[in-house]
Formats: structure tokens, C-alpha cells, sequence
């Protein structure tokens, strides 16, 4: 298990701001964001790794963000999130839904959608004086592919309020929790076991909220496994040597089981490697940050070393060459930045 932690007491003051939502786009997602304690922001974060989820405890000032389509084209995880309110208050709208959140509750949000997010700090803070206090939440990051409900269904609960005071989703708040406290006492042997229970966990609050019950192919042991597999293939995706093969052997598996298990969820495993990396160049080609970096740098970055060959399979998959798409992307965030 991986554990890290951002403070701002180190970074000057007047480049606290800027300095924090940089660490928020690395380990959470990407978004803009306004604060009327701007000048003077206070925030730290604990992210937690636990392979094939990720949580985050998140203290802060006061804000508001927001998440455009452009930041979703350059920069998508490809997760929900779930998130749990500590102290504070905090809001969410997306999908045309607007929730408030206060302490215990949970709502899920998805990173491929736009939204827009705030907190406000406890008024007993305000009161007593209290620097820093501000806001205090829990962030899990789950991927898409791990929640095993139609999306149609799963859309109907984004940026909705779910209770966290009783029943199982108190259970889901509780383990969070717990997690957070005890992240130091956790062998990496404990980690595999605990993301597997953390999202069986959220499986089972989201299909209570939905009053459905989940498709079968991912609430089992092999499922899992898939997760972990793609979790390990997305850790590597720029390694030239990423093979089937490898893959196999990290996972103590045979190739035969590795390609059935894909096979299972109407994919190659090369196929897979290879629209993952396509995606990760379509964000790169979509990165403002990496305008002056040139086209067949990026492609080779990310497994694709021939130009013509990597020209044809962009377009192929995506109906636009990478030029076309790159220039299409600045027009677009030119569009949104106005």
C-alpha cells in the first residue's frame, strides 16, 4: 500500500492556491476551482493506494469547482467517487441534480461527467476561531468498471444525498473511517483483501439505493481478479515489455486462464492494452500542458512507435486523426476558457 500526503505549511503563501489544486488533479481529477480564502488557503490531503481503488482524506478551506468537458477530454480517470462528509458541508451538481451534503452523508459523482463542487466550513470553526479546521471528507475513487449496474441505473444516483447514520451505507462510512486511522497497520497482503471488501461494500449500498440487484459478472472472486488485472495494465501502459505474458505471470495465472477471463468480458487482452493506450494519447493530444510536445512523441510514450501505424489506429478508433483531434481539443478549451 502506498500512502501520501500533501500540506501546504512549506509552500509560500501566495502560491498555496495554485500549488493545491495541482495536487488534487494528480490524485484526484482535474478541475477549476475559486475560493474566497484564496489568499490564504489551508488544506491538506491524505491519499491512501489500495491497487485497484484509491481513497483520499481531504481538509480544507472553503471552495467551489468545477469539472468541464475539456478537463474530462484531457484528464479522466474513468471512476466514481464516492464521497463521504466528515465535517463541513459540501454540495455537488451534475446530470441536472444539485444535493447538499452534512456530516455522515455519502453521494456518488462520476468523473466523465461535468460537474460542479463546493464546501463550506463548520460555522463552529468561524466561532471559535479555529484555523484550518474548514472542511473534512473521505474521497473513494472506484473505477467504472468495478460497479456492476447498468450505467442508466448508476446515472440515477449521482449527486444524490445518501444517508450514512444507519444501515449499510453507516457500515461503508464506518469502514472508510477506519481505513483512514489504521492505513499504517496494513500489510500489502491486507490491501488486496480490504479492496475487494471496500467495493463489495459500495456494491451493496448503491444496489439498496437502487433497489436493484447487481449483474453477476463482477460481484465474484474472478471479477475481482479482472479489476486487479486491469488496475495493473493501466500502472503500466508506457512499458514496451507489457505483454500478455507478463500480465499472466504477476498474477500467478496461466495465459489460457488470462485470455478466457477477458474473453468473458468481450475483450482481448491485446486489444484492451491497446485501447487503453489509445486513450491515454487521445488526453495527452487534449493536454494544453503538452501542446508543444510533438504527436509522434506521444504516441511512442504510450506504445505506439510507428507513425502511419498509430495514425491509422487513432482514427480508426476515435473517427479523426490525432491532428485533427488536437486541433479540435484547443478549439474546444479556447471555447471554455472564454
Amino acid at each position: 500500500m502506498i500512502t501520501s500526503m500533501v500540506r501546504l505549511d512549506d509552500v509560500p503563501v501566495g502560491e498555496r492556491f495554485d500549488y493545491w489544486w495541482q495536487a488534487v488533479a494528480r490524485s484526484v481529477v482535474s478541475v477549476s476551482a475559486a475560493s474566497d480564502r484564496a489568499a490564504d488557503f489551508w488544506a491538506e490531503m491524505t491519499t491512501i493506494d489500495l491497487r485497484s481503488v484509491q481513497m483520499s482524506r481531504v481538509r480544507c478551506a472553503g471552495f467551489e469547482a468545477h469539472r468541464s468537458m475539456s478537463r474530462i477530454r484531457s484528464s479522466d480517470p474513468e471512476a466514481y467517487q464516492i464521497s463521504l462528509t466528515l465535517r463541513g458541508t459540501s454540495g455537488m451538481r451534475q446530470e441536472g441534480r444539485e444535493t447538499l451534503l452534512t456530516p455522515t452523508d455519502l453521494m456518488l459523482s462520476d468523473t466523465s461527467l461535468p460537474f460542479k463542487a463546493w464546501t463550506r466550513s463548520d460555522p463552529r470553526d468561524s466561532a471559535t476561531g479555529r484555523h484550518g479546521a474548514g472542511s473534512d471528507g473521505l474521497i473513494l475513487q472506484v473505477p467504472h468498471a468495478a460497479l456492476p449496474f447498468p450505467e442508466p441505473e448508476i446515472r440515477r444516483l449521482l449527486a444524490t444525498r445518501i444517508a450514512g447514520r444507519q444501515g449499510v451505507a453507516a457500515l461503508l462510512g464506518d469502514l472508510l473511517r477506519g481505513v483512514v486511522i489504521r492505513s499504517g497497520e496494513l500489510s500489502a497482503a491486507d490491501v488486496g483483501r480490504l479492496s475487494t471488501v471496500i467495493v463489495d461494500f459500495v456494491i451493496a449500498v448503491l444496489a439498496h439505493e437502487l433497489e436493484v440487484d447487481p449483474t453477476p459478472s463482477l460481484t465474484d472472486p474472478g471479477g475481482t481478479l479482472v479489476l486487479e488485472i486491469r488496475a495493473f495494465i493501466e500502472q503500466r501502459l508506457g512499458q514496451a515489455d507489457l505483454s500478455p505474458a507478463v500480465i499472466a505471470a504477476a498474477h500467478h495465472i496461466s495465459l489460457r486462464q488470462l485470455y478466457r477471463m477477458f474473453q468473458q468480458e468481450g475483450h482481448t487482452v491485446g486489444g484492451w492494452i491497446r485501447q487503453r493506450r489509445l486513450e491515454r494519447c487521445r488526453r495527452a493530444l487534449a493536454d494544453p500542458r503538452l501542446e508543444g510536445v510533438p504527436i509522434n512523441a506521444i504516441a511512442a510514450r504510450w506504445g505506439f512507435p510507428n507513425d502511419s501505424h498509430f495514425s491509422r489506429t487513432f482514427r480508426a478508433a476515435f473517427g479523426v486523426t490525432p491532428a485533427a483531434y488536437r486541433w479540435q481539443a484547443r478549439a474546444d478549451g479556447s471555447a471554455d476558457s472564454r
